[in-house]
């Protein structure tokens, strides 16, 4: 893959790890320009799950996205409006589960395809990912678990990594 190539990265916070009961609670996308964009998402009255454990991980209460959420319909809406064909994603099972979920709730269907980054990666790169990406955490200073932040973070590892690639092949 060449460093020409620059995609989109999304990522959702939630209420819980509960693959049954869990929902989007706030998502945040890094466009391939680096340009970023976050949403708390007001709850559905039909979501009621909640882990204080994760409130503890992420920093967001109930309370706050009941105040300053948007709505599931307009923070799907923009989604749309945003996202390239394709967007990528570092935890496909739960990213996929909750992107369902939200523009299942909006009524809505996304006009884009959540691929995880693996499908971008070849073997040597996903050996190298994990520690790149830690080393772009610690260069940034930003929190993580936030979902704009960690889309950020996506993006700049995948420079990262295609760059490392392509200097290698130098």
């Amino acid at each position: 893959m060449s460093s020409d190539f620059s995609p989109a990265f999304i990522d959702f916070e939630a209420s819980s790890l509960d693959l049954i009961a869990s929902y989007p609670i706030e998502v945040g996308i890094c466009m391939p320009d680096g340009a970023l964009h976050s949403w708390l998402i007001q709850p559905h009255v039909l979501w009621q799950d909640w882990s204080e454990s994760a409130e503890t991980i992420h920093g967001i209460s109930r309370q706050r996205l009941l105040q300053e959420g948007m709505p599931v319909s307009e923070v799907a809406q923009q989604l749309n409006e945003l996202l390239p064909e394709q967007v990528f994603c570092d935890a496909w099972t739960f990213d996929s589960f909750w992107l369902h979920r939200l523009f299942r709730a909006a009524g809505e269907v996304p006009a884009f395809q959540l691929e995880s980054i693996s499908m971008l990666l070849d073997p040597d790169q996903v050996r190298h990912w994990s520690g790149i990406r830690q080393q772009v955490i610690a260069e940034l200073g930003l929190p993580v678990h936030r979902a704009a932040n960690d889309a950020l973070i996506l993006h700049k590892t995948w420079e990262r990594v295609i760059c490392r690639g392509e200097a290698a092949v130098q």
